[in-house]
């Protein structure tokens, strides 16, 4: 009996030292959780309340932040704070802050955040691309380098134009073989898109039914999709699941099923390269490697070829061919705006030329079309993360160094202090009262300084050629059967329409 007693007292003393254990250990983490919270700085920016652990990532919804940042934007006012876990955002609107911050203070916001998803792909240790690398000599060096790769192969030239005008007819000839039957513009819309980059990149086009073609088509498809939501978001705040065995593997297989392929291309281009011959960027690229120790300090390296040849393939093939689907679609949507881009084709250049860029400055109203399907459709509302090189100020608050810039590239497009009307398709936006052709400040699809779009001018050039080709050939109407296609699209990285149905009647 006094042995049970006994038993028992040591029993309630283990459960009332555990349960002091329990409250220390609990009081010790909320505090540790505190100090990784409370903001040291005064004038900091104004934001939600931030909660134990995971700050006001309750605040956004992951699938359509652009909503939520502009409902807190009516709140906080243009520049606010969140918190992802213990990451310290800030998120700049409207056209004059971002401008100022991106433009006026462009050094200030020129870096990237540490992106920890991406490890696994082979980005870190020097090895970063240049749309995810963190500013300084590496990513200047290749920027600098791949910007005047670009312009050497024709960007922004007459010899990249012929090939573009040379991929609307094989895009043309490829929608007329449907016969006028129904058809999802996205699947031939990608492929001659991806197809001027692979020109640049690799030297040569591929045949829209090439099933090597096909897969690195899906593969960009299936690691655009697993960019977005809530799970890439935390990963980041919380690299340490990244650490659990299997997890990278299964969050982001079609990234490292995609990165996989463009080792093969690689491979198989290397195969034929001759240092005195230059066809592409991936020949240059290879012929900067073989300077050696000093080149490879610079970046380039094979890790570095495989990185920059992705960026370039999402960058300057996802925005491009997802803005001319909503152009289609405003088409669908505006069959009195395509009369008069159709008239203003046929006046210009007529049914039998194709277009040349320098139709453009003839051509205000079909001009101001695309700028406002650019605007309105909002193809990228967000762009990717900004990071302070050092402190900064800007409105009156005070931004440490290495904060985390989310730039709402929506609530500047949609900016209702710039645009006559914001929520609606408008492409009188771009014209003055003469019916010239005007871009207002706040056009800025492309982002704007030290990290603007390195393809601007050649996304330029595909959007006007490929719109004015297929409105010069087809008239496109929505199938009997078929609904009115929504307009709010859906999100992940880009915003993309959802998928219709699109009957071209040859004109």
């Amino acid at each position: 009996m006094a042995l049970l007693l006994w038993l028992g007292s040591q029993l309630s003393i283990f459960w009332s030292n555990l349960s002091v254990l329990g409250v220390f250990l609990t009081v010790f983490t909320l505090l540790l959780d505190f100090m990784k919270r409370r903001k040291k700085w005064s004038h900091y920016p104004p934001g939600p309340v931030s909660l134990p652990f995971i700050g006001t990532m309750l605040h956004i919804d992951f699938r359509n932040p652009h909503l939520s940042f502009n409902q807190l934007h009516k709140k906080f006012g243009n520049v606010f704070n969140l918190q992802n876990c213990w990451t310290n955002l800030v998120v700049l609107n409207g056209c004059k802050t971002v401008k100022e911050a991106l433009v006026c203070r462009s050094e200030d916001f020129a870096d990237r955040p540490d992106f920890p998803i991406y490890e696994h792909l082979g980005y870190g240790n020097n090895a970063e691309g240049i749309v995810v690398a963190r500013y300084g000599h590496v990513w200047k060096e290749l920027r600098k380098f791949t910007l005047s790769t670009l312009r050497n192969f024709g960007m922004g030239k007459k010899s990249l134009e012929e090939r573009v005008t040379e991929e609307a007819g094989f895009l043309c000839s490829a929608i007329n073989s449907e016969e006028g039957r129904p058809l999802d513009l996205r699947f031939f819309v990608n492929k001659a898109v991806c197809n001027v980059i692979c020109t640049i990149v690799y030297g040569e086009r591929f045949n829209y039914s090439d099933e090597t073609f096909k897969r690195l088509l899906k593969l960009f498809e299936n690691s655009m999709n697993e960019e977005g939501g809530f799970l890439p978001q935390l990963l980041n705040v919380m690299p340490i699941l990244l650490r659990i065995p299997g997890v990278p593997q299964k969050a982001f297989r079609g990234q490292k099923a995609l990165m996989d392929f463009i080792d093969v291309l690689i491979k198989k281009h290397t195969e034929t390269w001759n240092p005195a011959h230059i066809r592409d960027f991936t020949d240059a690229f290879l012929k900067e490697m073989e300077k050696g120790k000093a080149a490879e300090e610079r970046g380039f390296h094979y890790n570095n070829l495989r990185l920059v040849t992705a960026d370039l393939f999402i960058a300057g093939s996802e925005t491009t061919s997802t803005t001319l689907r909503w152009a289609v679609l405003y088409m669908l949507l505006h069959p009195q705006i395509q009369s008069k881009v159709q008239a203003e084709i046929d006046k210009v250049i007529g049914r039998e030329r194709s277009p040349t860029m320098e139709d453009q400055v003839s051509m205000p109203y079909t001009n101001a079309v695309i700028h406002e399907v650019q605007r309105y459709a909002d193809i990228v509302p967000v762009g990717l993360p900004h990071m302070t090189y050092r402190d900064t100020e800007l409105h009156g608050f005070f931004i440490p160094k290495g904060t985390t810039i989310i730039t709402n590239l929506s609530s500047v497009l949609k900016d209702e202090a710039v645009w006559e009307k914001p929520n609606e398709f408008y492409p009188e936006h771009f014209l003055d009262a003469n019916g010239q052709f005007v871009k207002p400040e706040a056009f800025l699809p492309f982002s704007a300084g030290r990290r603007a779009c390195l393809g601007e001018l050649l996304a330029r050039m595909e959007l006007f050629i490929f719109f004015t080709t297929l409105l010069q050939k087809f008239t496109f109407v929505l199938p009997e059967d078929q609904r009115r296609p929504r307009e709010d699209g859906h999100f992940s990285l880009v915003k993309s329409p959802h998928p219709y149905q699109v009957r071209a009647v040859p004109r």
